[in-house]
């Protein structure tokens, strides 16, 4: 027997177009909860949050609308103030990534009997997390005084605790570590800072630092890359107030002196002090060779034996300082 097709296919209902739907006359109930006053009942209520009770108040007649309500601010903050007050958070520090478990532990509190205090320590606290913990707040301090970025800052840590877990560093001089991966990192942030500036900051001798660096670089297989004299070139000109015009003149005569390969074996330190000189001399800026080897870490002899090499060659390099 056929079956007629309007049963098979029955037809389905029209759905309303936006526009018929904006103009019908269909009210669809109101879901946003409101909390008025029952005694002023205003439209738009001024309710108060005050957290020091837990209580939301009415602003206008003083009712207390609701009680015992969850503060869902930051809590205080984690380190103590002047006049010596303990610390007022309750929650401790925020979870540090570079430690195991990110330092997820619960400390007890040093009103409790003390010998539960010390259980509890040894119990829950991992030697190994606690030192590497005093390490990264150690090599933290060496990079805030060396004025370098959070980058580099969590780019050493990270390159450490890699020198941890790779058990690169037992049993050999752990401060020229320290200055190794503050190094390596500062090559790898292309942030220049020479040997020589994280030798006198990290109080650490060029050969063990140099040992350490020629280490994590074979360890880790480490590509930096070489460092020239323009990567240090713009720090030395902004310790010494120069304008960015000079750091233009700069970068082409450093170029034109790798052609004619006037300073090869030099370093770069002595390089990029020695061309400050030379060019602010030429253009009659008033800058002290004293002040540039102040800025660069150089002896005033070893720039000015440089200097006198870049003279030798000024007809060729004369074209450049009027640009």
């Amino acid at each position: 027997m056929s079956v007629p097709m309007g049963n098979v296919f029955p037809k389905l209902k029209r759905t309303m177009s936006e526009e018929e739907f904006s103009t019908s006359s269909v009210i669809l109930p109101d879901l946003n909860i409101r909390l008025i006053c029952p005694i002023c009942k205003n439209p738009q209520p001024k309710i108060i949050e005050e957290y020091v009770n837990g209580d939301l108040v009415c602003g206008e007649c003083g009712l207390v609308l609701s009680d015992h309500i969850i503060d869902t601010r930051s809590e205080w903050r984690t380190f103590q103030n002047d006049d010596n007050e303990k610390d007022a958070s309750r929650v401790g520090a925020p979870a540090d990534p570079f430690l195991p478990g990110a330092a997820l532990e619960t400390m007890i509190s040093s009103k409790g009997k003390g010998d539960l205090t010390k259980t509890h320590f040894k119990a829950t606290v991992d030697k190994n997390t606690l030192t590497l913990k005093h390490t990264l707040h150690e090599i933290e301090a060496m990079c805030t005084l060396m004025d370098l970025s959070k980058e580099v800052i969590d780019t050493t840590k990270q390159l450490y605790k890699r020198t941890v877990e790779e058990k690169v560093i037992r049993g050999k001089n752990k401060i020229a570590f320290y200055a190794a991966c503050i190094y390596v990192a500062c090559r790898v942030s292309k942030v220049a800072r020479s040997f020589k500036e994280i030798c006198a900051s990290t109080q650490v001798s060029k050969k063990h630092l140099a040992h350490a660096v020629k280490n994590l670089v074979a360890t880790f297989e480490l590509n930096m890359g070489l460092m020239t004299s323009e990567d240090l070139m713009t720090r030395f000109c902004n310790r010494l107030g120069l304008t960015p015009d000079i750091e233009r003149i700069y970068s082409k005569i450093s170029q034109r002196i790798e052609e004619l390969g006037l300073l090869t074996g030099r370093t770069q330190n002595t390089i990029a002090a020695a061309t400050i000189h030379f060019i602010t001399n030429a253009l009659n800026i008033p800058m002290s060779i004293e002040k540039i080897a102040l800025v660069s870490g150089m002896a005033v002899h070893s720039i000015k034996s440089v200097s006198r090499m870049i003279y030798s060659e000024k007809k060729k390099l004369s074209d450049l300082l009027g640009d």
